[in-house]
């Protein structure tokens, strides 16, 4: 059967790679609209006509702007760097054994993210106000960022890091507003903070508040051991 020609195998890789470039090239859009114009008053046809594609690609692809939203704060939260933020604070986390390393390499974690997340999670708020979808999706992910910094907290817990006396609920509401937009935006956002300050402060906050430290025994012996 010398002259059969054999069937080619279909190579998909391609149409990967292009519907990869189409998803980001329409989160790109999506992000500039929305920043700019806000929530309500961007539509999917813009942030198609900017993209590139069809209206209904990004319908297909995201269900409508909640969806778009949804997929920007998901991006968000890899942060800048080769792998997702999540990901290098688990090894981290599992690799290192000084707790003032890992409050400081957390600190710069949440620095990243957050200077990625705030803008999308400040939208999130506003939209909150006007669209249901929103508001769900702001309580969704509230709820899964407690529920993150309560695992942190067990950790810190369990490998006995913390000092006397300071309860994992403690530590989850510690870990929870240094983790917060709202902290970011109000020292880097408005008050003009550095990052690299910005992560020091975080770092030493955690440190002040969770571990064992002079400043904690003499607040509770004031006059000193003799």
């Amino acid at each position: 059967m010398a002259g059969v020609k054999k069937k080619r195998r279909y190579d998909s890789s391609g149409r990967r790679e292009q519907a990869r470039r189409n998803r980001q090239a329409i989160l790109d859009a999506a992000q500039r609209q929305f920043l700019h114009r806000g929530y309500a008053a961007t539509t999917v046809a813009a942030i198609a006509g900017e993209a590139g594609v069809s209206v209904e690609t990004i319908y297909k692809a995201f269900g409508g702007k909640s969806g778009l939203v949804r997929a920007l704060y998901e991006r968000g939260l890899t942060g800048r760097g080769p792998a997702p933020a999540y990901q290098r604070s688990d090894e981290m986390r599992a690799q290192e054994q000084d707790p003032h390393v890992i409050m400081r390499k957390w600190s710069l974690l949440t620095a990243e993210v957050a200077s990625v997340l705030t803008p999308i999670r400040l939208l999130m708020r506003d939209a909150a106000a006007t669209d249901p979808d929103i508001a769900a999706l702001l309580e969704e992910t509230d709820a899964e960022r407690l529920d993150r910094m309560r695992h942190h907290a067990i950790f810190l817990h369990e490998r006995g890091y913390l000092r006397s006396g300071v309860s994992v609920s403690e530590v989850t509401d510690v870990l929870w507003t240094c983790s917060s937009v709202e902290l970011y935006d109000l020292l880097v956002g408005r008050r003009g903070w550095p990052l690299p300050r910005f992560a020091d402060f975080l770092a030493n906050l955690m440190i002040a508040e969770l571990l064992p430290g002079q400043r904690h025994d003499e607040a509770a012996d004031p006059q000193g051991s003799t």
